[in-house]
C-alpha cells in the first residue's frame, strides 16, 4: 500500500486526469439520463472544459481558474442549471488556492462566493422557488466552494512550512559541515604546531650531542665520526619529515620554547589531575611497556585527556572510567571506556574532539573508533603504529 500511495504522488497528472475521466462518465450519464436542461452546446462545452480543467488543476492552476470562470459565465447566459460536473469548480478552487500564486488562491475565494450568488439570483425565479429555497440553494453551493478553498490553502500553508524546515536544515547541516571544516584546520594547526615542538626538541637534542661527540673526537676519532654522522643524518631526516607533514609554519608572533611535549610518562599525572576533578579513574597496562616515538606518546595523552574530557562533561554524576594501554609488537592499543550515559548522553552535535582524535590517529596511519557501548557507557579505541622500538621503560 505505501508503494503504491507513493508510486501516484509521483505522477499526480495521471490522478488527476482519472478523477476528471470519473467525473466526465457520471456528468454524461446525468445528461444522458435526465436530459439537462439548457442549451447543449453550453452543455457539452462546459462538460468538456470542466473536466479538463481537472485534470491540469496542479499543473497549470492559473489556466483552470480562469477557463472555469468561464465556463460559469457560460451556464450563466445559456441557462444551464447546477449539476453534477459542477463539482469540479470547487476542486478547481482547491487547485487554485494550493497551487496557484497568492493573488489566484484569492481570486479562487471570491469565486467561491461569487458563483453561488450567482446561481441563487439566476435561478430564483423558477416555479416553486421560494426565498428560503434560495438560501438554502446559496448555502449548499456556498459551503463545498469555502470548505475546498481552505483545504487549499491550508496545503499551501503546509507545503511552505515543509519547504522551510527543509531549507533550514539544509543550512544547518551546510553550517556544521563549515564548523566540522574549521574545526578540523584549527586541529590540524594545533598537531602541527605540537609535531613541530617535539621534532624540534628531538633536533636540539641531537645538536647538543654532535657538540660533544665532537669534543670526544680525538679520544676515539673513528667512534666520534660515526656517531656525527648518525646524528646529523637522523637529524636531516626528522627535518624533511616535519616539512612533509606538516607544511604549517608556525605564525611569525608564537615565540614559544622548545619544551618537550607530554607523553604515555605524564598521564599519571593527567589521571591524578581527573580523580581532583571528581572522576575516578584507573589506568591498566597491558604487555610489555617500551618507549615510544614522541609523536606517538604525545597522541596517547592527548586522546586519553579529551575522552576524559568528553566523560566528565557527558557521563553524567557517579561515572567512573578506566584507561586501557596495551602494548603489543608493532602497535599500542589505547581504549578509554566509561559506564556513563552512553548513547543517551546530551551532546553539542559538534564533534570537536573526536575530530582531533581522529586527526592525530590519521596522521600515524592508525584507526580510531568511537562511540556507545551496546550495554551502557561510551568507548574510545586507538591503534597507534610503533615505528620505533626501544627497551623496555617503567609506565
Amino acid at each position: 500500500m505505501q508503494r503504491l500511495y507513493a508510486w501516484l504522488r509521483a505522477r499526480p497528472l495521471l490522478v488527476d486526469t482519472a478523477w476528471a475521466v470519473l467525473l466526465f462518465a457520471l456528468s454524461l450519464l446525468e445528461i444522458v439520463a435526465d436530459d439537462l436542461p439548457g442549451n447543449r452546446g453550453a452543455v457539452v462545452f462546459s462538460l468538456v472544459v470542466l473536466c479538463g480543467c481537472v485534470a491540469l488543476r496542479r499543473a497549470i492552476p492559473v489556466f483552470a481558474l480562469f477557463a472555469t470562470i468561464l465556463v460559469g459565465i457560460v451556464q450563466l447566459i445559456a441557462d444551464v442549471p447546477p449539476a453534477t460536473m459542477d463539482l469540479a469548480m470547487p476542486v478547481i478552487a482547491y487547485g487554485a488556492a494550493a497551487y496557484g500564486p497568492r493573488w489566484a488562491s484569492r481570486l479562487a475565494l471570491a469565486g467561491c462566493f461569487a458563483a453561488p450568488i450567482a446561481a441563487a439570483v439566476r435561478w430564483w425565479d423558477l416555479p416553486n422557488t421560494t426565498a428560503t429555497h434560495t438560501i438554502v440553494l446559496f448555502l449548499l453551493l456556498t459551503g463545498p466552494f469555502v470548505i475546498a478553498w481552505v483545504l487549499g490553502d491550508s496545503m499551501r500553508t503546509r507545503r511552505a512550512y515543509y519547504a522551510e524546515l527543509e531549507d533550514r536544515a539544509a543550512r544547518l547541516e551546510r553550517e556544521r559541515d563549515a564548523q566540522a571544516q574549521v574545526a578540523a584546520a584549527a586541529e590540524r594547526a594545533r598537531i602541527a604546531r605540537e609535531l613541530h615542538d617535539v621534532v624540534a626538541h628531538n633536533v636540539s637534542v641531537m645538536v647538543v650531542q654532535a657538540d660533544g661527540a665532537a669534543y670526544a673526537i680525538d679520544a676515539d676519532p673513528d667512534r666520534a665520526r660515526h656517531a656525527l654522522g648518525a646524528i646529523a643524518s637522523t637529524g636531516r631526516e626528522a627535518l624533511a619529515e616535519m616539512r612533509r607533514l606538516l607544511g604549517v609554519l608556525r605564525s611569525a608572533n608564537e615565540d614559544k620554547p622548545m619544551l618537550p611535549q607530554p607523553g604515555v610518562e605524564q598521564l599519571a599525572d593527567l589521571l591524578a589531575q581527573v580523580r581532583g576533578a571528581g572522576l575516578p579513574v584507573e589506568l591498566r597496562v597491558e604487555g610489555v611497556p617500551v618507549e615510544l616515538p614522541q609523536g606517538v606518546a604525545l597522541a596517547v595523552y592527548r586522546i586519553v585527556q579529551e575522552a576524559l574530557t568528553n566523560t566528565r562533561k557527558h557521563g553524567g554524576p557517579g561515572t567512573t572510567a578506566t584507561v586501557r594501554l596495551h602494548y603489543r609488537d608493532d602497535d599500542i592499543r589505547l581504549e578509554v571506556t566509561d559506564d556513563g550515559r552512553g548513547a543517551d548522553a546530551p551532546g553539542d552535535g559538534m564533534g570537536h574532539g573526536l575530530v582531533g582524535m581522529r586527526e592525530r590517529v590519521a596522521m600515524f596511519g592508525g584507526d580510531l573508533t568511537a562511540g556507545p557501548c551496546p550495554g551502557g557507557g561510551f568507548l574510545v579505541a586507538a591503534t597507534l603504529p610503533v615505528s620505533v622500538a626501544a627497551g623496555p621503560v617503567a609506565v
